[in-house]
């Protein structure tokens, strides 16, 4: 008799899983290992992003839909870019509505009378360790490139990547 694991998962914020949900990791993994079908409640929320949606269809792990089992390749892919592209035109609302809402004086941000449990706290500071050590790995081929190119200090280091247009970690352009 198969094994029919169920897994359950919520989105992310943004209302879309991410390559990074450990549910749907497990999920990929069970499928593959059982030449399973992964069935989906609803295809809108499975991702907003095409280059998710493209790999999910070339990891060899079919999917259905629950409310568009019909869907096809085609479908999914025009589907995902359509809800990417309305994800990024909400995002550029909200950034506008928020510059405009700054611009009028409206503090925004800071302390809102709940400091986070300490779940939060730990959860912010893992994606803060993901993003800066996936911003090590991109720079390391680069700083690489300088130093054998002969720049051994920091500061020498700092300034071909300030020449190169390559922004400090905050986001700044000076390092």
């Amino acid at each position: 008799m198969a094994d029919r694991s169920a897994f359950r998962s919520q989105p992310a914020g943004n209302g879309s899983w991410s390559q990074s949900s450990p549910k749907l990791a497990e999920a990929l993994k069970a499928c593959r290992l059982q030449g399973a079908k992964l069935i989906i409640a609803k295809l809108d929320r499975l991702t907003r992003n095409v280059a998710f949606i493209s790999n999910l269809m070339e990891s060899k792990v079919e999917f259905e839909a629950v409310d568009f089992p019909q869907a096809n390749r085609l479908t999914i892919h025009i589907m995902a870019a359509i809800a990417e592209h309305e994800a990024k035109m909400i995002s550029d609302r909200t950034r506008a509505a928020l510059a405009a809402a700054k611009a009028r004086g409206k503090r925004l941000g800071g302390f809102r009378g709940r400091s986070g449990t300490a779940a939060d706290c730990a959860k912010a500071r893992r994606a803060k360790s993901l993003a800066a050590k996936s911003r090590a790995a991109d720079l390391a081929p680069i700083i690489e490139d300088i130093r054998t190119a002969g720049a051994n200090s920091l500061r020498s280091i700092a300034k071909e990547l300030n020449e190169r247009g390559i922004s400090a970690p905050r986001g700044g352009i000076s390092w």
